[in-house]
């Protein structure tokens, strides 16, 4: 009896040894070191020699020193190429991706309003990675990248609209959009504008929008519906309303561009909403989010992302969602955002020095919150024209709120 139990305790014994020692997968096991601990990854993926990246033109420089730390990380060369972002990138995209001429990128840089289009096309592939990666970032910039419920890029850069003041006729940027309006009334009698919105475009008027309830398509768990159009509801003709009595009153100047930035400068208007790129600190010049409006709530904007993708020609999908990851990580966000003034959307750096005692990159930080993404859907593109021609006949030539916008979405549902 005791020879049999001793058999049978040696039999069990080596069918676990047996097990123990057998593959646990056929997975090519990575240990990666860095400075602050040792991270066990497991890919069927061989490690690539070379990798390309295309970054958008003016921004190689700051690029370089990352790709150099990740070189160094992991042991991978990264070769980059300048191109115009969008529209040059996208061309190349399409005419070189699928050819596979030894020079097909890995990476490539686009505004987050190209990813609808780019993911239907099959030119940008899904983007997986943790959790603790994507809640690294602002939770609307992470939403810009999104189409139909999954990744396809990850954000490096955000830009939004801020109300930019002269110090000396505003020594404090107005709290709301009534403080405003009585500050522009009393400037006009000497001649002088109080504040200029581009509100004869919608880009600058849907912030008035969204902020009094509107919206331009329904957004459904993280979709959105282009059947949908809130563009011409209550709330989009209150506000447009609202913007209209403003021209009425003449208290918003007319010009282009560089007609308005050169009131500005000289003293002849006291502040704007503008991207927050578009003026540099200087010392009379102040940056701050968007006003309240009439109903209590922020003034809304526009939310402008750049991303890192994925293409769908690479054959490192697992080493450029690496690449990707490390470029866009809090450390290499803080050095890029050093070098090119670009606003990172990692939230761990709002506490940083650099952003704290920078007075755009805390208008920036505060009006991100009250910032949408513009919808990334194809569908989009039908929406500028119509919307702008409401507008401007709304602004300009004082048409009727209801009646502009009624027919602006009906052209948007009928192109």
């Amino acid at each position: 009896m005791k020879k049999l139990i001793f058999h049978l305790f040696m039999s069990i014994f080596l069918i676990m040894m047996a097990s123990a020692c057998e593959p646990t997968s056929d997975k090519e096991n990575k240990i990666v070191k860095d400075d602050k601990k040792t991270v066990e990854e497991a890919t069927d993926e061989a490690k690539p020699e070379k990798m390309f990246i295309w970054e958008e033109k003016g921004k190689a420089e700051a690029l370089k020193p990352l790709i150099e730390g990740f070189e160094k990380k992991y042991g991978i060369d990264v070769e980059h190429e300048e191109l115009e972002i969008d529209e040059e990138m996208h061309d190349r995209l399409r005419r070189d991706g699928p050819i596979g001429n030894g020079k097909t990128p890995d990476v490539v840089t686009f505004s987050h309003q190209k990813v609808g289009q780019l993911v239907k096309e099959g030119l940008i592939q899904e983007v997986k990675v943790k959790n603790d990666v994507l809640n690294s970032f602002n939770e609307s910039s992470v939403r810009a990248e999104m189409y139909q419920d999954k990744v396809f890029g990850l954000p490096k850069s955000v830009n939004t609209s801020v109300l930019i003041y002269n110090k000396k006729m505003m020594p404090k940027a107005p709290e709301t959009m009534n403080d405003l309006y009585k500050i522009s009334k009393k400037l006009r009698k000497n001649n002088i504008y109080g504040y200029h919105a581009e509100w004869t475009r919608f880009h600058d008027a849907y912030g008035v929008m969204a902020g009094m309830g509107s919206y331009v398509f329904k957004d459904q768990k993280g979709n959105f519906d282009p059947s949908d159009i809130g563009l011409n509801d209550k709330h989009a003709i209150k506000a447009a309303a609202y913007i209209q009595k403003w021209y009425k009153a003449d208290l918003i100047p007319e010009g282009d561009r560089d007609a308005i930035d050169k009131m500005f400068r000289q003293g002849d208007l006291a502040s704007l909403s503008s991207d927050a790129n578009s003026f540099t600190e200087k010392k009379d010049t102040g940056m701050a989010p968007l006003p309240e409006l009439p109903n209590g709530k922020r003034m809304k904007s526009f939310l402008e992302v750049k991303g890192w993708h994925v293409t769908a020609f690479t054959k490192n999908p697992y080493w450029s969602t690496k690449l990707i990851e490390y470029l866009t990580n809090d450390e290499q966000a803080i050095q890029r955002y050093e070098t090119t003034g670009d606003f990172p959307p990692n939230k761990a750096i709002r506490n940083n020095k650099l952003i704290k005692e920078n007075e755009r990159a805390q208008a920036l930080s505060i009006q991100l919150q009250y910032a949408e993404p513009v919808p990334n859907i194809p569908e989009m593109n039908k929406v500028w024209r119509p919307m702008n021609s409401a507008m401007k006949r709304i602004t300009m030539d004082k048409a009727k709120p209801k009646r502009a916008l009624d027919e602006a979405v009906k052209a948007i549902k009928i192109e």
